[in-house]
């Protein structure tokens, strides 16, 4: 599958005329627990050539999108951002562009761009923007996948990582890994609880369809809980982050040296 990935990739760089600095894998295959139909999301970050930012409109307006998105078929998602559209959100602490960077899946690398953002990352981390995005997304799950007497299970991991995520973030003050077996041995105590989202992980790894049964109650309430509690605790967080514009300029401009000098 890598050499398809690759394969598109550089069609990608020829069609686009840009450079790719780094794809990895994004989404289950990621977060360690893919079902046997599980698609490749595929996300990139790309550069266009320095004459393309030296123009009065940058890159972003009209028709100069700072996004490459490729029909979605069976088996491959794949996109990506522009350089400077990456570099903003990173300034923000992006949470699904600080995964891309922490993924245990690369595909591609090139240039050192990607290792210079990686080691500005633990300086950039913003907890309180982390985890307003992990407990939005998993409030959001969890009101419409898992409400109903009978629930799709498999739609459990899609509140527990974020939940989990965020209570690692609550413990360690800082980005939580992708894994989410790494997530569930750290941050769940030995116990019934642990037992069934163990159970429940063994048999989505297992390519058992995980369709919908009666709803979870010992789950439904600890993610209820934990949403609530981390909410609060979300709050009491500063919400400033660090003045990180300058490296980013200067990191952009040193990519487009390396890159196309």
């Amino acid at each position: 599958m890598k050499a398809t990935i690759l394969k598109t990739l550089k069609k990608i760089e020829l069609d686009y005329n840009v450079k790719i600095l780094y794809a990895c894998e994004s989404g289950s295959r990621a977060w360690d627990f893919p079902s046997k139909d599980s698609d490749y999301d595929v996300r990139f970050i790309y550069v266009h050539k320095t004459e393309d930012y030296l123009t009065i409109d940058p890159i972003g307006i009209g028709k100069k999108r700072d996004v490459i998105e490729l029909p979605i078929n069976d088996l491959l998602d794949v996109t990506g951002w522009e350089l400077t559209k990456a570099l903003r959100l990173f300034r923000k602490s992006n949470p699904p562009l600080m995964e891309w960077l922490r993924s245990g899946i690369v595909y591609y690398q090139a240039f050192s761009t990607i290792e210079q953002m990686k080691e500005l990352s633990n300086t950039i981390f913003a907890p309180h923007s982390c985890l307003h995005h992990y407990l939005n997304m998993a409030g959001n799950n969890f009101r419409e996948y898992l409400q109903g007497d009978e629930v799709k299970i498999k739609k459990y991991f899609y509140v527990l990582r974020p939940v989990l995520a965020a209570g690692w973030i609550e413990k360690f003050n800082e980005f939580p890994p992708l894994e989410f077996p790494v997530l569930l041995e750290n941050l769940v105590p030995d116990g019934e609880l642990k037992d069934e989202i163990g159970t429940l992980l063994k048999r989505k790894l297992s390519g058992e369809e995980l369709e919908m049964e009666p709803q979870i109650q010992r789950l439904n309430v600890f993610l209820n809980e934990e949403i609530t509690r981390l909410r609060e605790f979300a709050n009491t967080l500063k919400t400033s982050t660090p003045e990180s514009t300058p490296e980013l300029d200067l990191l952009f401009r040193n990519t487009l040296d390396e890159v196309w000098s």
